[in-house]
């Protein structure tokens, strides 16, 4: 999977691929421990060929970090809103094989099925990977939703096509939701249930957060390449 690559693909290509990886993908009751935890995001500039990926792996519930993957690649991909994943699955497939231990479960920066093609990032990555994954995004593609309730762990369904493909999850009293959707191997009750536990001070849930901080610090030279232990 290090060797993946989705640099010549036309978007007409990507999108057969996508629609490939949907008939793979399984929604259903999670029906395993979770020992372990990781988060994952990237960070990039849109007109940038440079992505910097990360995971970082987490005890859970705890939630307290265990080690980090990082990885830099140059991708070909141009920015496509709704194939993010063809510039972003590449290098997060190379921080996944650097990995010593691999999660239980692994919550994606972005959607799972809460996409026009059912096939978000989370969901791309699961798949290929073959680990349970949740989208856990800060925007919405695609379906709507009520507001939910201003109380910390409100929900209001996310529904797109008379499906309920996520959720709108307050994390903070009084602040904007994000939006958990089930990426592969898990279901809407049961992404949500996870993220639940995943709740810190902050609006984004802890194992994408702390991903996003420790990409940053790659992106700008305060972390190196590679894979490290925490402690």
């Amino acid at each position: 999977m290090l060797q993946l690559n989705y640099d010549t693909l036309t978007i007409t290509e990507a999108t057969k691929i996508q629609n490939q990886l949907r008939e793979e993908i399984r929604i259903r009751e999670r029906n395993f421990p979770i020992d372990i935890i990781a988060g994952a995001d990237i960070s990039f500039n849109k007109f940038s060929t440079t992505v910097y990926a990360g995971i970082v792996l987490l005890r859970f519930p705890s939630l307290l970090p265990v080690a980090y993957s990082l990885v830099k690649k140059e991708v070909l991909f141009p920015y496509v809103p709704g194939y993010l994943a063809f510039r972003e699955v590449p290098a997060l497939l190379g921080a996944w094989e650097q990995l010593a231990v691999k999660p239980d479960l692994l919550v994606v920066d972005g959607h799972g099925i809460a996409h026009p093609r059912r096939m978000g990032i989370a969901a791309h990555f699961g798949v290929l990977a073959q680990v349970p994954a949740i989208g856990c995004a800060k925007k919405v593609l695609c379906g709507g939703y009520e507001e939910p309730g201003l109380q910390q762990g409100s929900e209001s369904p996310l529904i797109y096509k008379d499906e309920v493909v996520g959720v709108a999850l307050r994390t903070k009293n009084a602040v904007k939701p994000v939006y958990v959707s089930p990426g592969h191997k898990m279901d809407v009750p049961g992404a949500v249930e996870v993220m639940k536990q995943c709740l810190g001070r902050y609006r984004i849930p802890e194992p994408t957060r702390l991903a996003h901080n420790t990409v940053n610090l790659f992106r700008t030279g305060e972390l190196s390449e590679g894979y490290h232990e925490v402690g």
